[in-house]
């Protein structure tokens, strides 16, 4: 039987309470996120490249020169002159070639090849390391709890964008058609596809940059009249890149070079004269170039109203991110404006569709912070 003990006795010692550890609504769940996330980063950078030689591709006018779809067997080129002289020869079976390139030699052939070669080369290595590291991190278990299915995501949309990619083509693989280009509108498909793939990327980079326990504190102080109109602005932005893709696939921006009227007058000139009257909104170079204009201005417009109302936040780096974000919408617009005044050479026209990259990143970014403030103390404010 233990003795008495003194009102004066110390008796913690004996009665040792378990520290409170920070972080356990992380602990058992919280996977290699960092490793993910930079392999998130290379996914991201590889979308942006295929879009950059996506675009060359097109200026190029190399799109059409690969007329199979061979999504394995494509992956290896033309290895001896024979098997040139039967890629050419399929070439030589199309509409662009009978419109447009009866000048080419084999040579002159092989250049456009290596460039459309090279774009889906591109694709089938980001849908290689897509699953390389999907399923690397899934079978050491290393994904965290409930990013499995996120995460599977890309992945996914990356196998539609390879279907999407043969749907765009195959609408200029012609023969007595008069086709000389792919569909502007599965064109317009095939980009938007890639941004929305890069929507998701980034999104995930912005979460996975960030502790989940932070994330589920930062959500409940969101602010949501901004959250709003960043992501109309999102929205806003995405419908801009689209028609942009439109005016690409029929070289509109080379209709009309004046600016700020177009053709001389407030309307573009001729802009309804196809039939049926649909048509125009697709294919008629100068009303598609005018709605790019007007909708460039209106997107403009509202970035401005937004980033006004942005400066009201309580948080310095969601008043940063939007900051940001205007001033690459303004370049864009600049560079939109040279595009036009220059009649859209290459090298601008490939800085304006990097452009866009840039502004639909810095969008998204601006939005998360609206949707997961970082919190700063007053004295850091």
């Amino acid at each position: 039987m233990s003795g008495k003990r003194s009102i004066f006795e110390d008796v913690s010692g004996e009665q040792k309470q378990e520290a409170i550890q920070p972080g356990m609504i992380d602990r058992g769940r919280g996977g290699s996120r960092k490793a993910i996330r930079a392999w998130l980063m290379i996914l991201f950078a590889l979308v942006v490249a295929m879009i950059a030689v996506g675009g060359l591709t097109r200026l190029t006018d190399s799109g059409l020169s690969i007329t199979e779809w061979r999504p394995l067997t494509g992956a290896i080129p033309p290895l001896t002159e024979a098997d040139w002289q039967a890629e050419f020869d399929k070439y030589q079976q199309i509409d662009q070639w009978r419109i447009m390139n009866q000048w080419m030699e084999l040579d002159d052939f092989k250049s456009i090849y290596w460039w459309e070669w090279g774009h889906r080369q591109l694709g089938r290595a980001i849908g290689l390391v897509w699953a390389l590291g999907f399923f690397g991190f899934l079978v050491l278990r290393k994904i965290p709890a409930g990013w499995t299915g996120r995460l599977a995501i890309p992945g996914l949309l990356g196998g539609v964008q390879g279907a999407v990619g043969w749907w765009m083509v195959s609408s200029g693989v012609t023969q007595g058609e008069g086709m000389t280009a792919v569909a502007s509108y599965r064109l317009a498909t095939h980009l938007g596809l890639a941004f929305v793939i890069l929507g998701f990327l980034a999104w995930y980079i912005f979460m996975l940059g960030r502790p989940e326990r932070d994330l589920m504190q930062a959500r409940r102080t969101k602010e949501a009249r901004l959250l709003s109109l960043s992501t109309g602005l999102m929205h806003f932005a995405f419908l801009q890149i689209l028609i942009g893709a439109m005016v690409a696939g029929i070289d509109a921006g080379r209709s009309f070079t004046d600016w700020p009227l177009i053709g001389g007058q407030l309307l573009p000139p001729d802009a309804t004269t196809l039939e049926p009257m649909w048509r125009n909104f697709f294919e008629s170079p100068g009303l598609v170039q005018f709605i790019h204009r007007s909708v460039g201005y209106l997107l403009f417009a509202f970035g401005l109203f937004t980033w006004r109302r942005a400066g009201t936040s309580a948080h310095p780096q969601t008043r940063f991110a939007f900051n940001m974000m205007f001033a690459g919408l303004s370049l864009q617009v600049v560079i939109g404006i040279l595009t036009v005044v220059y009649g859209a050479p290459w090298q601008i026209a490939i800085f304006h569709q990097f452009m866009a990259v840039v502004v639909w990143t810095l969008i998204l970014r601006a939005r998360f912070l609206t949707a997961y403030p970082i919190a700063t103390s007053l004295r850091g404010a």
